[in-house]
């Protein structure tokens, strides 16, 4: 009987260890089996292919109404003066006066901004001075800028207002705030400190 037990004991652990070793495959470009080949292999449509599926015989479908994509935030402003004056009410700066956020302002003005408002944010831009732009920018660092709130600077930056063309496709959301920042804490304060 202790014998039978153990025999039963060897024969479970050598069979054991075989289906161990056997289910590790040395050949890493196999997979090994597949027993659902329906959801490994998709029987997908390809996008501008025809689909049996749709009315229309489309595959590739249309956004629902209303979509928003992904790390987009939609504004309610439209490119008019009335929108502007309501962003300047109803926009309020989402970040604070921390060096990471002066230093990224600072990066994305240099970026983007220089070449038409200048180094100092005065208008002088190398487009200007070189005169490769026949209008002069505004001056970012004047009082009439210092009095616009700052939801109108972000509406600027986003629709354009004037000769100015729009920059949200090229600049996101979070940067033109830091641009603001930078533009309020450092180029208007050293005008200021040197008048």
């Amino acid at each position: 009987m202790e014998r039978t037990r153990k025999l039963k004991i060897i024969i479970t652990g050598i069979v054991g260890i075989f289906i161990l070793f056997s289910s590790c495959d040395r050949d890493n470009n196999s997979p090994g089996y597949n027993y659902f080949p329906d959801m490994t292999y998709s029987r997908a449509y390809e996008s501008y292919s025809d689909n049996p599926n749709f009315d229309n015989g489309m595959t590739m479908r249309e956004p629902v109404e209303g979509t928003i994509p992904r790390g987009y935030t939609p504004l309610p402003y439209t490119k008019d003066l009335e929108d502007r004056t309501r962003a300047g009410i109803d926009l309020k700066n989402p970040f604070y006066n921390t060096p990471d956020n002066l230093e990224r302002g600072k990066i994305m003005f240099i970026r983007i901004c220089e070449q038409c408002h200048g180094v100092i944010g005065d208008g002088h831009g190398l487009l200007y001075t070189t005169k490769l732009y026949p209008f002069p920018p505004a001056s970012l660092v004047n009082e009439k800028v210092k009095n616009i709130p700052d939801g109108e600077i972000f509406h600027t930056i986003t629709y354009g207002y004037g000769v100015m063309s729009e920059h949200a496709t090229i600049v996101a959301p979070e940067d033109r705030w830091k641009i603001i920042l930078y533009i309020r804490n450092e180029l208007q304060t050293a005008v200021a400190e040197q008048n």
